[in-house]
């Protein structure tokens, strides 16, 4: 079993996956897509999910700094239930902010060029949502056996 982290773009989506002890997020790759035609998309996540046996998928929810809810978000919740109406599996929305900045920062200390930066970010920003979902997740695993 595992989890399935998604970064959506305008144009890409990045994609991450757990390890089987729901404990790693590593980046698996980055779908390409025509602009704003994201349920292209969903045969491809599809596949990764069947060959990989996810049984719930993290998507980044771009919230605004200020906590409201864009434009952004309004696609994100739509592909979210477009998602879990076709591959009957959970889709949780989790709060992405600054995930792509934090990304785009660690590329940068990695010497890494503006070109290789702008085909890795996307795969980058998917695994740090899901190994930030990983640890909540794991966090409140142990705080409810404190007290068992």
């Amino acid at each position: 079993m595992r989890y399935l982290g998604l970064d959506l773009g305008s144009k890409t989506i990045g994609v991450a996956l757990s390890d089987t002890t729901m404990t790693i997020a590593s980046i698996y790759k980055t779908i390409y897509f025509n602009n704003e035609d994201y349920y292209s998309t969903i045969y491809e996540i599809e596949k990764i999910v069947r060959e990989n046996d996810v049984k719930k998928i993290i998507l980044g929810f771009p919230k605004n700094m200020n906590n409201t809810l864009g434009e952004r978000a309004m696609v994100t919740t739509e592909y979210q239930k477009k998602l879990e109406e076709s591959l009957n599996i959970p889709v949780i929305l989790f709060d992405e902010r600054l995930t792509s900045v934090i990304s785009n920062s660690v590329l940068i200390d990695a010497d890494m060029s503006r070109k290789k930066r702008k085909k890795k970010v996307d795969g980058l920003a998917a695994q740090i949502i899901l190994q930030d979902y990983l640890n909540k997740e794991r966090n409140e695993r142990n705080e409810q056996r404190k007290y068992f």
